[in-house]
């Protein structure tokens, strides 16, 4: 369970005057299946833009227990997801089997690339979806520039915390590699930010633990977020002991919409 004093530390970051501004998303954040406060932030977000058609592509997904897109299936949505890890894929096939027989869920197993993912996406889904989610802890910002197949109207996408605003620089391309487990991987959020821009889309936020950034496209943004959309604006530093801050063990089943 989470303990006093990272309840603590969170309310305290919650309550400052910065995340007290209607229109900052942090203070919306929960988690229900998500790594840290993911759900709650994407559940906001689709309140103030509206729902499209209730779609999702999420790759990075491991055994599908603890991604940014479970706690939407468990309400009502479609998606696919794209994973490499063929034991990850298995175990998917059996926790998540309900799903995958109704086709509301498609497990894709292969490994991510900036020269495949339109052919993957591709097999699901092609023009407007309501969500991007990308995590696959290297090649992130590359693989979302070559994505053309789709037009998401939200990209969550995980930034490296470590390279702060302003600098902005990624990991070069390499198809052929993985996260090493240490802090050089990824890109920086102002990368990411000018990414993003050049894409269509503006910065709304990050999570609390510095894992995740959100992006909206542009013309659905109105007045409805931060402005700036600047990187410097919504960056949260690394706080990656919060992703520790797990209660009960994750499982799922079929659900019953009511």
């Amino acid at each position: 369970m989470m303990s006093e004093t990272i309840q603590h530390f969170i309310e305290q970051q919650l309550s400052s005057a910065r995340n007290l501004e209607p229109l900052r998303l942090l203070r919306h954040g929960y988690k229900v299946y998500s790594q840290t406060d993911e759900d709650g932030i994407l559940a906001e977000i689709f309140r103030r833009i509206g729902i499209y058609n209730r779609s999702f592509v999420e790759f990075g997904i491991e055994n599908g227990l603890e991604c940014n897109t479970l706690w939407l299936l468990m309400q009502g949505w479609n998606g696919q997801w794209i994973e490499a890890n063929g034991a990850c894929c298995e175990a998917i096939r059996s926790s998540h089997g309900h799903w995958i027989r109704q086709n509301t869920l498609v497990v894709s197993q292969s490994m991510v690339t900036a020269d495949n993912i339109n052919g993957l996406i591709g097999q699901r889904y092609k023009g407007v979806i309501d969500l991007l989610s990308i995590d696959i802890d290297y090649n992130d910002y590359h693989v979302w520039k070559s994505i053309e197949i789709i037009a998401p109207r939200v990209v969550c996408i995980e930034y490296n915390a470590i390279w702060r605003p302003p600098v902005s620089i990624t990991v070069p391309y390499d198809p052929g590699r993985s996260w090493a487990g240490d802090n050089y991987y990824g890109a920086s959020l102002a990368a990411l930010t000018k990414l993003g821009r050049q894409k269509g889309y503006r910065l709304v936020g990050c999570g609390l633990a510095g894992v995740n950034a959100f992006f909206v496209k542009e013309e659905l943004c109105a007045d409805l977020f931060v402005p700036s959309g600047d990187a410097a604006d919504h960056y949260e530093p690394a706080r990656y002991f919060l992703a520790q801050s797990q209660g009960h063990r994750p499982a799922v089943g079929p659900v019953v919409q009511i």
